[in-house]
């Protein structure tokens, strides 16, 4: 049997036309209506609050019921009867079409909206007979006031076509035109709204702050693209909490998040209602402080005012729609509307609502004579511009002209309204220029509020700045920042911090496991700079250049050789013509004595060419000493290559004339002829020219020149001479080694020699001090720094320059001044003799 009837509705498939339409369940009636050529629906959320009927499935539920009157939602439906009565009375646009309304109560809630919808879809009673397949009665739809709300009317409407123009819901996720093909808004997308406030938390130089949003389209959409820009723009966000209206729960956490946390700037991206009860809970744990910044469904909502939100809420900003006047609707809320739109004003004769219950609408009479708000409606300029855009693209599909009027036998779908629309193009009473981009949404207008209070305990939200998208980037956000009072009644802009900024001359370095805002002030390291705040990453100042103390300037770096002003500098040369004076000296003693045998003794000319190199040697030193120059280079090492060779030279001669006297005491020995004064000074010219000869061919090759050495000290330059040539230094300094060495040998040999004045030994303590000093030299000059390198070398010079003069010429003197009775020939030959 069971598949019989299977079968039998398989194949048994009703047609369409023959389908015949029953509605289930009681109609939901129209809060507001009116018959008319074209009919253009409404839905509002004029309460709030909605009563649940009882689910015991018992007896037949009744109807969904709604309490708590939300004034702005009700202006919203009196500004949408308002334009529909001004269009029908105007003999310019739809002159000879009457446009009806049906305005529905969506109570702020979900499935209140999902029914009114389906009764603006369905229309009045079917008759019988009626069939499924008419269009739907309406030809447009004005609303939802929020996001997720409107979001279930456009997913309802959307496979039938029917146009929604939203006033208030600004999510971004309606800007999608595959999702929501039919759907326009006459206020901004929220994108704009939440970069905006991205930017104004940029502009105030927060980089720190909190976010709490609501848990649906609205609050989800637009928290995501704010997190996106702030991250973009370098904000950091310590928290980002969200919670339902009915989740008291999470709403407790949030609030336990906001005060644990150290920052003070809340971005709060709620709907009005989610603001209430967030309000409620801050003022109960007394919570103040706050600057919150806030979005415009929030932001300018009268029920947010109450005795004790100016302790939380006041110095808030946030972005609102733009107020404007629309001329004649205060008067028409005072009497016409309560006259002609308002159900229970009607007459009993009128059989269209001669059966409506006015216990319905007891709890907006009593809002008949109330009109202080009036002035303060932000919203009703945008429902005011979405009933003429309807009108307008109706105006061109009747193809109406101003004295033939329209042509109303023309069967109009909800569709091709869809098409006009994205065709409007029009300007207002009140000036605004109305049209929809490629989104169905208008140009981002907002507003910056702060809220303030006046000297009578009023609250006021004064504007102080506005955003205006349409602007190039740099002028969209003005803010006047004198004007706001700011969290706390205080004239000063809060800080809002994790870190405070790192001043020019340190780095940033992000704190472990925290966001980037939070971060340690790192100073840069020697060598490199940063002068900028908040700098990344320090720079390395170039090669000539060091960082300056405070680190945010490069500065020449300074520049080290061995001046003659400093200490060290001076001592030498007091010792260098301390050595020249003493040279000096000893030759004028000497010269003095000339004819006695101490002086005679050994070749007195070469004694005083030793001398005169000695003399050469102490002054040689100087000229390492001052700013190297190309020709100072060259000539300090040249110099003391060859005075030196001189001075070895003439004491290597000495020694040899030493040798060859004794040898010239033997019998038959006439070896005195082969080493006489000519060949004593002709070797000693030999053996300098020699140096003369490696000298010059280092400085053709390659000379010393100054060289600045940036390797050595990364903070300072040492000018030195390089040596342009190591192996040319090398020969110098192993050309004088050689002959000192050679000196030393030969002087070694003949220190026993008979004689009561044996100059050979003191030759040999000489040169033993000459090589000591120069071999202690080559690890010193290696390893001493810059200015260090050339004193030493100086301190080498001197030393061995001294140690020759005192070895040789200081018994000499001694003898003369203080033993003038052996300088005679007699004592002179004395061991000789007696040998």
């Amino acid at each position: 049997m069971l598949l019989f009837i299977c079968t039998l509705l398989l194949f048994h498939k009703p047609k369409a036309e023959d389908t015949l339409c029953q509605k289930m369940g009681d109609p939901k009636h129209a809060l507001f209506s009116k018959d008319g050529d074209i009919t253009i629906g409404g839905l509002f959320s004029i309460r709030s609050i909605e009563i649940s009927p009882s689910f015991e499935f018992k007896q037949k539920p009744q109807l969904l019921s709604c309490s708590s009157v939300n004034l702005r939602d009700f202006r919203m439906a009196q500004i949408m009867i308002f334009a529909i009565e001004e269009i029908n009375r105007s003999e310019k646009l739809l002159p000879n079409v009457s446009i009806g309304y049906k305005i529905y109560d969506s109570c702020s809630s979900r499935l209140s909206s999902m029914s009114a919808t389906m009764a603006l879809m369905n229309g009045k009673e079917f008759a019988a007979g009626d069939t499924c397949n008419r269009q739907s009665p309406i030809h447009a739809i004005i609303g939802e006031t929020e996001s997720s709300a409107t979001v279930i009317l456009s997913r309802t409407t959307g496979p039938f076509k029917i146009p929604v123009i939203s006033h208030s819901a600004t999510c971004e996720c309606l800007s999608n035109r595959k999702d929501y093909p039919s759907f326009f808004r006459t206020i901004a997308s929220d994108y704009h709204q939440s970069r905006a406030l991205a930017y104004i938390v940029k502009y105030f130089g927060w980089s720190w702050v909190g976010a709490v949003n609501s848990d649906n389209d609205y609050g989800n959409n637009g928290m995501a693209i704010f997190l996106k820009t702030a991250q973009e723009e370098g904000i950091c966000v310590e928290y980002s909490v969200k919670f339902y209206r009915t989740e008291p729960e999470k709403l407790q956490k949030v609030v336990d998040t906001m005060k644990r946390s150290t920052t003070k700037v809340i971005i709060a991206f709620l709907s009005r209602v989610e603001m209430v009860n967030l309000l409620e809970q801050l003022s109960i744990q007394n919570i103040t402080g706050l600057q919150v910044i806030g979005v415009e469904a929030w932001t300018t909502a009268k029920s947010l005012i109450t005795p004790n939100s100016f302790h939380v809420l006041g110095g808030s900003l946030g972005f609102a729609v733009r107020k404007i006047n629309i001329e004649g609707f205060s008067d028409y809320v005072i009497k016409a509307f309560w006259d002609s739109a308002f159900p229970c004003s009607q007459t009993e004769g009128n059989s269209s609502q001669v059966k409506l219950n006015c216990s319905r609408y007891q709890d907006i009479l009593i809002l008949k004579n109330y009109i202080e708000d009036v002035p303060e409606q932000r919203y009703a300029s945008n429902v005011y511009k979405a009933v003429y855009a309807v009108a307008h693209s109706l105006h061109s599909l009747f193809k109406c002209k101003e004295q033939a009027g329209c042509k109303k036998d023309l069967a109009i779908q909800p569709q091709q309204v869809v098409e006009a629309l994205k065709k409007v193009n029009f300007i207002v009473k009140f000036g605004d220029h109305v049209w929809f981009d490629n989104t169905g949404a208008t140009v981002a207008q907002y507003e910056v509020v702060n809220w303030q209070q006046n000297s009578d305990g009023t609250i006021q939200f004064k504007p102080v700045g506005y955003y205006d998208a349409s602007l190039p980037p740099d002028q969209r956000l003005v803010v006047n920042t004198e004007n706001i009072i700011w969290a706390g009644g205080q004239l000063e802009k809060p800080r809002s911090l994790c870190s405070e900024s790192c001043p020019p001359g340190t780095r940033k370095a992000a704190q472990k496991g925290k966001p980037v805002c939070c971060y340690d002030c790192i100073p840069c390291a020697e060598g490199e700079i940063s002068n900028e705040t908040d700098s990344i990453n320090c720079k390395q100042c170039p090669g000539e250049y060091w960082s300056n103390a405070e680190k945010n300037k490069c500065v020449l770096k300074a520049v080290e050789f061995l001046s003659f002003t400093e200490v060290m500098s001076i001592v030498l040369v007091f010792f260098s013509l301390f050595g020249v004076g003493l040279t000096v000296l000893v030759t004028i003693l000497f010269y003095s004595k000339k004819d006695t045998p101490i002086v005679k003794a050994n070749n007195s000319e070469l004694s005083f060419l030793l001398l005169f190199s000695l003399t050469l040697c102490f002054l040689c030193s100087l000229t390492f000493i001052g700013r190297p120059t190309e020709w100072s280079c060259m000539l300090r090492h040249t110099a003391f290559g060859i005075t030196f060779v001189l001075c070895i030279s003439c004491v290597l001669g000495k020694t040899i004339v030493v040798l060859m006297a004794f040898k010239a005491t033997f019998p038959g020995s006439n070896v005195m002829k082969w080493f006489g004064p000519a060949q004593q000074r002709l070797s000693v010219v030999a053996f300098s020219l020699i140096q003369v000869l490696i000298c010059v061919i280092w400085l053709t090759i390659s000379p010393p020149f100054p060289h600045k050495n940036l390797e050595y000290y990364k903070e300072k330059i040492i000018l030195e001479c390089s040596l342009g040539s190591t192996t040319g230094f090398s020969a110098v300094l192993g050309y004088i080694g050689l002959l000192a060495v050679l000196c030393f040998i030969l002087a070694f040999l003949a220190r026993k020699l008979p004689d009561n004045f044996n100059e050979a030994k003191f030759i040999t303590f000489s040169m033993l001090i000459f090589c000591a000093v120069w071999i202690t030299f080559i690890p010193s000059y290696v390893s001493s720094p810059g200015k260090f390198t050339v004193a030493v070398e100086i301190f080498a010079i001197l030393a061995s320059s001294f140690g020759l003069l005192f070895c040789i010429f200081a018994p000499k003197c001694y003898m003369i001044l203080f033993k003038p009775e052996q300088n005679t020939k007699q004592h002179m030959m004395g061991k000789i003799q007696q040998s």
